[in-house]
């Protein structure tokens, strides 16, 4: 259902306050790139730090702004199951096309309550969902055999899978059907996962640079590998320098540098250092962006 290119969109901020003229820009940007999808509410969103009128709103203005051009997955996870089924269901009112949960961080939820979980948010909402497995922030990992239990339910229809080994992912591909999206969580792996059967990528570096992005995916499964190695190495750089400090650090920095959005983070998110500013500037002038 959900396949090739989702941008995993930043939140823009001014004066504290959401950028709404600013978000509304990007995804005519991103849309006026080719991207396939958007992803509003995410990490690269910040959504943990915001308020749940601000997430609700955020929901909205992207959904209003794509218009039905693209699908809008929405961001709607929590470690409190209660609180990503309200947030769900404020997505498919809303008007987006599925939702994207985190898998419940803090908690440290058993394979069994990752399954109780998910199987509760979809009973309640009806509504396509797509597990978010990213180790690193939840201190859990959605496992291979997991996701194929989870794959059974009607409403659960994919996995952005940023867990960082391709073993695993490739387990997951072989355990779940061919129906179900598996979509890499991480720029860099983005080949690697479409060579073994990856369905695309829920990107941050797409936020600068959509359409190379659509570009890399479309080449490959249009069978032109050639094409998309060259676009994938072209890109490595960029992708290095934009994980070098906590997404979205980098990313904003990037757009900021672009001119695109202000370079606004909630905190505990503080502005990039400025070696690593240094390096983003370096990588973006390579690739003709400054």
């Amino acid at each position: 259902m959900f396949q090739g290119v989702f941008t995993a969109l930043v939140t823009p901020f001014r004066d504290g306050a959401l950028d709404e003229r600013a978000l509304h820009d990007l995804v005519e940007l991103q849309i006026g790139a080719g991207i396939d999808g958007l992803v509003p509410c995410g990490s690269t969103g910040e959504a943990a730090t915001l308020s749940h009128a601000e997430h609700r709103r955020v929901v909205e203005v992207v959904v209003a702004a794509a218009r039905g051009r693209v699908q809008v997955l929405a961001g709607t996870g929590s470690n409190s199951t209660s609180e990503a089924i309200e947030l769900t269901r404020h997505a498919k009112e809303a008007g987006a096309d599925g939702a994207i949960l985190i898998s419940p961080y803090y908690n440290k939820p058993t394979q069994q309550g990752l399954v109780a979980h998910y199987s509760e948010v979809a009973r309640q909402t009806s509504f396509p969902l797509v597990v978010y497995n990213i180790p690193g922030r939840t201190a859990s990992n959605v496992l291979p055999d997991t996701l194929a239990r989870l794959a059974e339910l009607e409403q659960v229809v994919g996995v952005k899978e940023a867990c960082g080994n391709l073993d695993q992912m490739a387990h997951v591909i072989a355990a779940v059907p061919d129906t179900f999206s598996v979509l890499s969580g991480d720029d860099s792996l983005t080949l690697p996962l479409l060579a073994i059967g990856g369905a695309g990528v829920i990107s941050t570096t797409s936020n600068l640079v959509p359409a190379e992005m659509v570009e890399l995916v479309r080449a490959f499964r249009a069978g032109d590998v050639e094409r998309a190695r060259a676009i994938h190495y072209r890109l490595l750089p960029l992708f290095d320098a934009l994980f070098t400090e906590t997404n979205p650090i980098p990313i904003k920095a990037a757009l900021a540098l672009r001119g695109t959005i202000l370079e606004e983070l909630r905190l505990p998110l503080t502005r990039l250092s400025p070696p690593n500013r240094e390096r983003l500037q370096v990588a973006m002038k390579e690739l003709g962006l400054l």
